[in-house]
């Protein structure tokens, strides 16, 4: 009897550690196609980082096809895009508190509607979609889709303008841009 629980022990360990390799084999040929990415802002005793993955075109159609409009897209590859902020931000009107968020979107060919979401999440997407749950959305804000020279990957940046930060979002010949005022 304590041969047969040792062995089913040892079945049951090697198992686990094959599923665990696996795994982890799986992400890495993942990140491969769709590299992490970590952009950073600083100014003064300001900080904003955003973490996201980078997936390329590779001569497909994105938006309206790869990235349908009208639903909620993860805003990138692989898990969800965060957004952190160590101080208070108006955007368009609306406060978003200090803190980390994820990042979603759901664009559309003339607008994106761009949510700050206080919920972490392991995986961008789920069995249904997009991992979001709206109830735990802080802001939303929508901005005008603007046509840009063609990007290959998707690229997200943070750039001052003046008295603002803009989050830029572009891929393909599509770019938006949500301008960010530190409180």
């Amino acid at each position: 009897m304590k041969k047969a629980l040792k062995i089913g022990g040892i079945i049951i360990v090697i198992l686990f550690a094959a599923g665990y390799g696996f795994r982890e084999y799986v992400i890495s040929q993942t990140k491969k196609a769709s590299p992490e990415q970590i952009v950073n802002y600083t100014n003064g005793d300001t900080t904003l980082e955003v973490f996201y993955n980078r997936p390329y075109k590779k001569g497909r159609v994105i938006f309206g096809e790869l990235v349908p409009y009208d639903i909620t897209w993860r805003t990138g590859a692989n898990e969800a895009t965060t957004f952190e902020t160590n101080t208070d931000l108006t955007i368009m009107g609306k406060t978003l508190p200090k803190g980390k968020y994820t990042l979603w979107t759901i664009p559309s060919a003339t607008s994106w509607q761009v949510i700050f979401n206080d919920k972490m999440y392991l995986w961008g997407t789920g069995s249904n979609g997009a991992s979001r749950d709206p109830e735990k959305d802080a802001i939303i804000v929508t901005v005008p889709v603007n046509t840009t020279a063609e990007a290959e990957q998707f690229t997200i940046t943070l750039e001052e303008t003046g008295a603002q930060v803009h989050l830029n979002l572009a891929w393909d010949t599509t770019s938006v841009s949500v301008p960010m005022t530190i409180q």
